[in-house]
């Protein structure tokens, strides 16, 4: 906001800027102090609202307040937007607002770019040194729900129990259709992107079933390479070690809210524009996701008006893999979904309230350089 502004209520933002690099907490359309110019341009009511909300958590350091302000909002949506009673409105272009005005989504576009530099900062974990592969192992692969299989797989693998081998069986593992669904999209989402919740699930139930939490269709594939007397349909996660001849169980996935995968979606986002692929999955998965999994709140669960779609596609996948002869460790009706207490879909606001929280504990568990 330069030449085009109101002198008076130029000073008058220029006042909230430094209000709120104090950390002050008045919204703007009660401000009524006025200040001299603290840079060349004064920043976008997105990124001014953001702090503002900031200072009314907690206490923002110094240096986090900089980088909010002068922070982007990457991704689709509006550029920074001018504050109303700032600047005379123009003939073209996105109007000025009030800051309060604005949506959820467009406060969570900047704070996604902001947890996206902590989380590239903070780097990779170190691994584990991986024990030695033990050769008296029971040789297997597990397949089937990535959030139930992937975890699983890595910490067997870990324990000296990597997958593959001559002679391996394959283990197929899944749960009902309605939360192998909310699976598929939080693998999705933590992997390599995903569109919003609502429009991936709406077309999921409404098209083919995706393949990995698609039973029938992966223990077919696997059933053509080492025959139907190999493949089990593991749907009593209690029966893993027995089945992978270990004491102790294979870890599972941490637990995540709604929320905390939409923020994590939105991260991810960001990331992509700064890495490689496989390097924005890592990093999600080792580095942002323990610090989400701490977050309470409700679980994401398949939303009520697919139940009963999603409940035909499970009945025809039961009974394909009935029909197909396989072993099945637990109930073939435990692929029938029935409504689960949890939201439907996260929310903004949710996502919003949680990154603040990030982005407001101390440096060290941020990741910060």
């Amino acid at each position: 906001m330069t030449a085009d502004a109101d002198p008076g209520g130029l000073r008058r933002a220029w006042g909230w800027h430094a209000h709120l690099r104090d950390g002050g907490a008045t919204p703007w359309r009660v401000w009524e102090g006025a200040g001299e110019p603290g840079g060349r341009y004064l920043p976008g009511a997105q990124q001014l609202e953001l702090l503002r909300r900031l200072n009314a958590a907690g206490d923002v350091p110094a240096d986090l307040a900089a980088r909010v302000l002068e922070a982007s909002a990457p991704g689709r949506g509006r550029p920074d937007l001018e504050l109303s009673g700032a600047v005379e409105p123009r003939a073209f272009g996105p109007a000025p607002i009030d800051p309060a005005d604005l949506p959820d989504e467009e406060l969570l576009r900047v704070l996604a770019g902001l947890l996206a530099e902590d989380v590239l900062a903070a780097g990779l974990p170190e691994s584990p040194r991986p024990r030695a592969i033990r050769p008296w192992r029971q040789r297997y692969r597990m397949v089937g729900d990535p959030v139930l299989a992937d975890p699983r797989r890595e910490d067997l693998t870990a324990r000296g129990r990597p997958p593959g081998g001559r002679g391996s069986v394959v283990l197929v593992l899944g749960s009902d259709l309605g939360e192998m669904l909310v699976h598929e999209w939080t693998a999705r989402s933590l992997g390599y992107g995903a569109p919003p919740f609502r429009e991936w699930v709406g077309r999921a139930v409404r098209d083919t079933v995706p393949q990995r939490v698609d039973l029938a269709r992966t223990a077919a594939v696997w059933r053509e390479r080492v025959g139907a007397p190999r493949v089990r349909i593991v749907l009593d996660l209690g029966a893993v070690p027995r089945l992978v001849r270990v004491r102790r169980a294979p870890a599972a996935a941490l637990p995540l809210t709604a929320d905390a995968i939409e923020l994590a979606r939105r991260v991810g986002q960001v990331l992509g524009l700064l890495v490689a692929p496989p390097v924005r999955r890592d990093l999600l998965r080792r580095t942002l996701v323990p610090r989400l999994a701490t977050s309470p709140g409700p679980a994401l669960v398949l939303p009520a008006r697919h139940v009963e779609r999603a409940h035909g596609q499970a009945t025809r996948m039961r009974d394909a893999l009935l029909r197909a002869g396989y072993a099945v460790h637990g109930d073939p009706d435990g692929l029938l979904p029935t409504e689960r207490p949890g939201v439907p879909e996260p929310s903004d606001a949710g996502a919003l309230a949680l990154g603040m929280r990030l982005l407001l504990e101390q440096p060290e568990k941020r990741g910060t350089a």
